[in-house]
């Protein structure tokens, strides 16, 4: 199967040279066309931003924040999966996930820590953010 890049931006849509070669090499006949959207893996801000948060809980729990992490990943990833007719459940990687994914399972974390913890994780565009860096930061 062939892929050509297609991105719309402000209204406008553009595409690589590729999708009119690969278009060129058809045979006669009736094709469908799909478009999916694509999607990043997990930035790396976004995963170092999981950690300082991890780091943070670890600090004000006295849970490890490897701990913290898989217990996020359990409460947040479990996902049932099917094998030879049998149904098991198994917990999903932080790793695996694109940006939009990770996206939501920090906002998760964030208001988990918060209710269940009292515990107040901000983000980078927050005024205090810089302090938590220098708090939390290599921890």
């Amino acid at each position: 199967m062939a892929e050509a890049i297609l991105t719309k931006q402000n209204g406008v849509v553009t595409m690589d040279k590729s999708f009119d070669y690969l278009c060129s090499t058809l045979k006669n006949g009736t094709y469908t066309v799909s478009i999916k959207r694509k999607v990043e893996p997990r930035t790396l801000s976004q995963n170092a931003l999981m950690w300082l948060w991890f780091a943070c809980i670890e600090r004000e729990t006295g849970t490890d924040k490897l701990d913290v992490h898989d217990f996020y990943c359990k409460k947040f990833l479990l996902r049932r999966v099917y094998m030879n007719g049998l149904e098991e459940m198994v917990v999903g990687s932080t790793s695996k996930l694109n940006t939009i994914q990770m996206k939501i399972f920090l906002d998760k974390v964030q208001a988990d820590a918060a209710t269940e913890f009292g515990i107040n994780l901000p983000l980078p565009s927050d005024l205090y953010y810089n302090d938590f860096i220098n708090e939390y930061q290599h921890r």
